[in-house]
């Protein structure tokens, strides 16, 4: 059983920083997309970062690209999310999300990370910035 498991939310000031974990378990790492998508109330869900675990290819949105870095640990079974220069914009609730890299992810990643490529989802963690 595929199972996700995000950590490392909570509430800093702008300009603050906060690293996100995602610990993975039930699949194979080297076969797998791993991302970080958000949403805010009354937004549409965005995909943030992913990376592709085997082969380290790596996707940023426009809105985080400078500020946010993923990585893997393949010992560990974890991907995180270091996010710095964090700004009220960025507040949101995190998922993890999971997919075999066949989905194609990459593929179409220039068309940005399309949440329904993903399969599998953890639950949420909060991350409030303020101004």
């Amino acid at each position: 059983e595929v199972q996700l498991q995000a950590s490392g939310g909570g509430s800093v000031q702008a300009g603050g920083s906060l690293r996100l974990s995602c610990a993975a378990s039930g699949f194979s790492f080297e076969d797998y997309v791993i991302g970080w998508f958000r949403q805010a109330p009354g937004k549409a869900r965005e995909g943030v970062s992913c990376i592709s675990w085997s082969y380290g290819n790596t996707y940023y949105a426009d809105s985080v690209k400078g500020r946010f870095t993923i990585s893997s640990d393949n010992a560990k079974g974890t991907v995180s999310l270091q996010m710095s220069s964090l700004k009220p914009e960025d507040t949101a609730k995190y998922y993890c999300a999971a997919t075999p890299r066949s989905r194609g992810v990459f593929t179409y990643i220039s068309y940005g990370m399309s949440g329904e490529l993903f399969d599998y989802w953890g639950q949420g963690t909060q991350v409030t910035v303020s101004s």
